[in-house]
Order: C-alpha cells, then sequence, then structure tokens
C-alpha cells in the first residue's frame, strides 16, 4: 500500500492524503524516542551538575536576602522591631555581616579546570546525541512526509520543514520526519517539565552556572557592601497617618 495519495490541483499545487499507518509507525516512534532522548540527557546533566552549595555559603545568602528585605521593607515596621534586626546585622560586637564575614577569597570559577570540563562536557550532551538521532531518524524515515501545519506558510520554510523531500510543488505546510523531530525537540520541553516535576534549565544555563564571576560570589565584599547601605537605612514609618487616611478614603 501506498504511504500517501497524490492529488493536483489546476494550480499545479500537489496536495496529500496521508496514510494513517503513517501515524503509528513514523509519528508515534519519533516522539517516543525524541522523549528517550531528552530524559536521558536531563538526567546526565544532573550527574554532571556542580556540586551543591555548603551550609556556611545558604547560611550567609540567606542573610544577605534577608538583609535586603529588610531595607526595602523596613517601613512596615515599628521603630524598635527596625532596631532590632538593624542591630543583628550591622553591630560593632555581634552583627552578623561583621562577625561572619570570611577572610579567604573564593576560588576564581574561570581557573577552576573541573567547571571548564563539566562546561565542555554539557555542551557535548547537547548536541552529539541531537546529531546522532537525528541522522538515524532522518535515514530510517527519509521521505516520509509526517504532519500539515494548520495555516499556510511563504516557500522560504521549505527548506527548514522539509528536510529530505525534494518536491517542489509540495506546499511548505507539510513537515518531513526530520523536520518533525527538531521539532519536538524544541516543543516537548513544557511537556517534560511536567512530567519530571522539575524545571529543565537549557544545558547553557545550566554549565554556565559556576563560571559567573567572583566577585558576586565573594562573601567579603557582598557583606560589606550591605553592611554599607543598612548601616545609612534610615527607619520612615509608612503607617504615620493611616487612620487618617483611612478616614479620608471613600467607602
Amino acid at each position: 500500500a501506498t504511504a500517501c495519495q497524490t492529488i493536483v490541483s489546476k494550480m499545479g499545487e500537489v496536495h496529500l492524503l496521508l496514510d494513517p499507518q503513517i501515524r503509528i509507525y513514523v509519528v508515534i516512534p519519533v516522539v517516543l524516542i525524541t522523549v528517550f532522548v531528552l530524559v536521558g540527557r536531563y538526567y546526565v546533566q544532573l550527574l554532571m551538575a556542580p556540586p551543591t552549595p555548603t551550609k556556611i555559603q545558604v547560611a550567609e545568602n540567606q542573610a544577605l536576602m534577608r538583609s535586603r528585605m529588610l531595607r526595602a521593607n523596613g517601613s512596615i515596621l515599628t521603630q524598635k522591631a527596625f532596631n532590632m534586626r538593624q542591630s543583628y546585622f550591622i553591630d560593632p560586637e555581634h552583627g552578623y555581616l561583621i562577625t561572619k564575614k570570611r577572610d579567604e577569597p573564593p576560588q576564581n570559577p574561570m581557573m577552576d579546570p573541573s567547571n571548564m570540563n563539566r562546561m565542555m562536557m554539557g555542551n557535548m550532551t547537547h548536541m552529539v546525541p541531537m546529531v546522532v538521532v537525528g541522522t538515524i531518524i532522518n535515514s530510517v524515515f527519509e521521505g516520509f512526509v509526517t504532519i500539515r501545519v494548520p495555516f499556510p506558510l511563504t516557500l522560504r520554510y521549505k527548506p527548514m520543514l522539509q528536510r529530505g523531500i525534494e518536491l517542489s510543488t509540495l506546499s511548505s505546510s507539510w513537515v518531513s520526519s526530520a523536520s518533525f523531530y527538531f521539532i519536538c525537540i524544541f516543543g516537548l520541553r513544557s511537556v517534560l517539565n511536567l512530567m519530571l516535576g522539575s524545571s529543565m534549565e537549557s544545558d547553557e544555563m545550566m554549565m554556565m552556572k559556576p563560571m559567573m564571576g567572583a566577585e558576586s560570589q565573594d562573601p567579603g565584599k557582598a557583606f560589606d557592601r550591605e553592611r554599607e547601605a543598612l548601616l545609612i537605612t534610615k527607619h520612615v514609618s509608612g503607617l504615620d497617618g493611616i487612620e487618617r487616611e483611612l478616614l479620608q478614603k471613600k467607602v
């Protein structure tokens, strides 16, 4: 049985009636292969992910976040509550931003060979499976027309959507098996987020996280900047005159 029936219109355009078996033997296998490749690549990246931060680093980040929240939202606190929290961070003898500062500078990520190796391996896990599986799909399902997009497209989309099919009279809305695989690669990420219950970040972002600047990871400099910012912050109550505003507001 032929895979499709061809109907030529008066304008010379080719219209196809696809065999329903294409859905079973081409479309579904390509989707399943794409899902397996993306899931496998996701777990490989988890194995190569940078080490989790230590308890000290987590405590330092949380302290900086609390100090920034105090500066941003201190107006809703009373003067006594604001002074108590401010003293906890910048007290000359027991302030957290003064006593908990580490003296040794952090290691520069650009000088760490493990980070460079991790980034290179991440790029390989991103490119190699896509190229290898795409080549296999292009050779096994070569010449198959899989789906049709529900809107007309110009001729500029033919090389992108009809890889492996050399038919000038075929409408640009039809998608070949090789192009359908690359569409699934980028279109199934949201579905896999729901399946895995976690966020699948792009490979470039996962590999570039440890390559951030060393200054942003230096707790000493971050503590100094935050201590100076909190020291010049004055408490201005946002509740002064609130009764008058409520009485003047129209119900």
